[in-house]
């Protein structure tokens, strides 16, 4: 396979944005130890994607340049390396590629066993391949930063989601409803019918007086909220809005979050703003995956392009109002 070339969509330096990728033909690489190579069928685009193109992480991401972004993907396993038992060559699964490596927009890509599923035949390569990331995220949110139990078991709690028409809100939202929650939610005016057939009990308008200050149309105090709005909001809005002992989980955070975070800890405050990095296991994708099998969790697609046409979702993608997810088709 080494020998063989592959298309493949890639940077060379920071910035520029959609102008900056580039169509390459490179060779295949051949899977590691642990490792499986995947013939790509769908790779999906994250806001993280193209910040990590303007410098976010760097010099930690890309190692080196020239770069292949992308990390969640679907398709067809065509070789595996040295010490992988759980796949085959022929068998349809979905992965989540190392950070540091990328390498979801081309036709092939080695991804680690331990962050690779099955994908049931009932689930689409698109679907899947919308699942890695966001779906990870806001189940850790929900489950782990959260606390909730998403079989239904816990006293009825009352949830506040921030931007629940994007990637990862879309998730949550579905998600939560799994469990014993009433739901409030932000979004934009245009996707609020939306949002309701997601599962949400209220919708706040971001742009209303009322959306700006997170007030719950019933009066409702939240016992925990999943800020997943690309918008930074001051602690100083969410407090009022938060029930004692209250979490607010910020699943992007800045440089002000790391200090409030900080500030409740050694102030021991029962309100708590807590940042969140995502811990991936591939256990988590397997469950989720799951879950959109028996039609309890849903893929929502926004939009589909080809590989070669990669700069357009790129630029779609920045442009910050997908409803769902962006998927390219290899």
């Amino acid at each position: 396979m080494a020998a063989k070339l592959m298309h493949a969509v890639q940077y060379e330096n920071y910035g520029e944005g959609p102008s900056g990728l580039k169509h390459v033909d490179i060779p295949i690489a051949s899977p590691k130890k642990d490792e499986v190579l995947i013939k790509l069928e769908a790779a999906s685009l994250n806001p993280a994607d193209w910040k990590i193109q303007t410098g976010t992480l760097r010099p930690l991401v890309p190692r080196k340049f020239p770069f292949i972004p992308a990390y969640d993907v679907a398709g067809e396993i065509v070789d595996v390396g040295q010490g992988v038992k759980k796949f085959k060559k022929g068998d349809k699964v979905v992965a989540l590629l190392h950070l540091l490596d990328g390498g979801g927009l081309a036709e092939f890509a080695t991804a680690s066993e331990k962050l690779t599923v099955a994908r049931p035949q009932e689930v689409s390569a698109a679907e899947g391949a919308g699942l890695p990331t966001c779906g990870l995220t806001a189940h850790q949110a929900l489950t782990q930063a959260g606390e909730i139990e998403l079989d239904g078991t816990d006293q009825l709690k009352s949830i506040l989601i921030t931007g629940a028409s994007g990637g990862v809100g879309h998730f949550a939202v579905q998600l939560a409803k799994l469990a014993n929650t009433h739901v409030t939610v932000t979004c934009g005016a245009r996707n609020i019918e939306f949002v309701k057939r997601l599962g949400a009990d209220e919708v706040l308008d971001y742009r209303t007086p009322d959306g700006e200050a997170l007030r719950s149309p019933s009066g409702q105090k939240y016992d925990l909220v999943i800020h997943c709005a690309p918008i930074g909001i001051p602690w100083s809005v969410f407090e009022p809005n938060l029930n004692p002992h209250s979490k607010v989980i910020d699943i992007t955070p800045s440089g002000s979050a790391f200090i409030t975070f900080v500030r409740h800890t050694v102030t021991f405050s029962k309100k708590k703003l807590v940042p969140m990095i995502i811990n991936a296991k591939g256990e988590n994708l397997d469950y989720l995956l799951k879950l959109v099998k028996e039609g309890k969790l849903k893929t929502v697609i926004d939009s589909k392009y080809s590989l070669s046409k990669a700069e357009d979702a790129w630029a779609k993608s920045m442009d910050g109002h997908a409803t769902g997810k962006i998927i390219i088709e290899a």
